[in-house]
């Protein structure tokens, strides 16, 4: 079935979708909600430090990445952003003095991003509260039986769209 130039595939039985079961649907819910709402509240807890989830996110990346620098492609796809969207989101970040962008030697078209003192200061400052905000409204409300479980879960479903993801 073509979708924006490409063909995906479609699972049919019998001329008809393969429509989700009440289990599927109530898992499939269940995963994306819960997604939502963990972003969202982890975003919520990050406010008060004046960073999204999205900047604690590329700061940790960079504070993380040799010489806390990675070229811009690298960086959208450690950080599982679109190039576009990151670019926005590093002029923001830039313009706040948490990161800079420099020019690749060599290579004209290739951009750096690297993480200022004021970025490395931010991430040391909020890393804490984070850590806590995430055991707080996500590690302690499973018990290392289900943690394991949902690591085993989830990998081949993140490998699987890793695989796919179209560079953007």
């Amino acid at each position: 079935m073509p979708h924006g130039g490409k063909f995906i595939d479609v699972s049919w039985i019998d001329g008809e979708p393969h429509w989700l079961t009440d289990d599927e649907q109530q898992a499939w819910r269940a995963s994306l909600y819960t997604h939502m709402l963990l972003r969202r509240q982890l975003d919520r807890d990050l406010q008060p430090d004046g960073l999204s989830l999205h900047d604690y996110e590329i700061l940790v990346v960079l504070s993380e990445a040799p010489g806390q620098r990675l070229r811009m492609t690298e960086l959208a796809d450690a950080s599982v952003q679109s190039r576009s969207r990151l670019s926005h989101q590093i002029t923001r970040m830039e313009a706040r003095d948490l990161v800079r962008r420099e020019e690749c030697e060599g290579d004209k078209r290739g951009t750096w991003t690297v993480l200022t003192t004021l970025g490395q200061e931010t991430i040391e400052r909020v890393a804490p509260h984070h850590v806590d905000s995430v055991r707080r409204h996500f590690l302690d409300r499973m018990t290392p039986a289900q943690l394991q479980d949902m690591r085993v879960a989830c990998a081949p479903i993140e490998e699987y769209l890793r695989k796919i993801r179209d560079r953007d």
